[in-house]
């Protein structure tokens, strides 16, 4: 009996012992063209083992750079993509970047950032006043979920200043429930009550006339 000690150490379990004979048995082919055939059909076998494989991006070309780590890096064939060395390899990812927000401001979000920057870009007018409004209401909305409390709009204004380096400013507006964005939703709102109010009155109407005339009906055969 043969034990898993006794064989040769996978390099990929993931893909099993097969996969591995396999690739082992494909270096061994005497010519090129016979050992590119047969990678070819190991990549399609890799694929079938391991579907997950098929929804990340170019899939393909993982699959051709786990069979060259699999033949321990020697493997002479034809391959549609350039095979990776050690080193590549063993390299590793270079650090991401966050934006980091100031302090107390971390509960804005890196969305509101990248709108503060996209404001800025903008030239002065109406689009960039309306974005400018959009993003202090952001800000605002964000400030009481976080902060379970209500934030008076100058406290808005002031974190909006310092996390566009006093590029944006909102000091002409006396409060955010006066700016348009917040006066249209008003509007909406308004309109939305009213064409309410509309249709419980009508539905009222059409019951009392349902009403009378049942009444009427039965007045009319009392009187029979």
């Amino acid at each position: 009996m043969e034990y898993n000690t006794q064989r040769t150490q996978l390099h990929m379990p993931e893909y099993g012992r097969i996969i591995q004979q396999l690739v082992e048995r494909c270096k061994e082919l005497p010519t090129k063209e016979e050992r590119s055939e047969m990678a070819m059909a190991i990549i399609d076998f890799m694929g079938q083992r391991n579907p997950q494989l098929r929804d990340e991006e170019n899939y393909k070309h993982k699959l051709w750079d786990h069979l060259f780590i699999l033949a321990e890096y020697d493997l002479d064939v034809d391959s549609p993509y350039p095979f990776p060395t050690r080193e590549q390899l063993a390299e590793k990812p270079k650090r991401m970047e966050y934006p980091k927000l100031q302090g107390d401001f971390k509960f804005y979000g890196k969305s509101i950032l990248q709108l503060i920057e996209k404001a800025i870009e903008l030239e002065p007018g109406d689009e960039k006043e309306a974005l400018i409004e959009v993003i202090a209401n952001n800000m605002k909305k964000s400030y009481n979920v976080y902060n379970k409390e209500h934030v008076t709009d100058d406290v808005i204004f002031r974190h909006l200043k310092e996390l566009s380096e006093n590029r944006l400013d909102l000091t002409g507006i006396e409060s955010l429930e006066k700016s348009k964005i917040y006066y249209t939703s008003n509007n909406n709102n308004s309109r939305n009550n009213s064409n309410n109010s509309r249709s419980s009155n009508n539905n009222n109407n059409n019951k009392n006339n349902q009403t009378n005339k049942r009444r009427h009906n039965n007045n009319h055969k009392n009187r029979k």
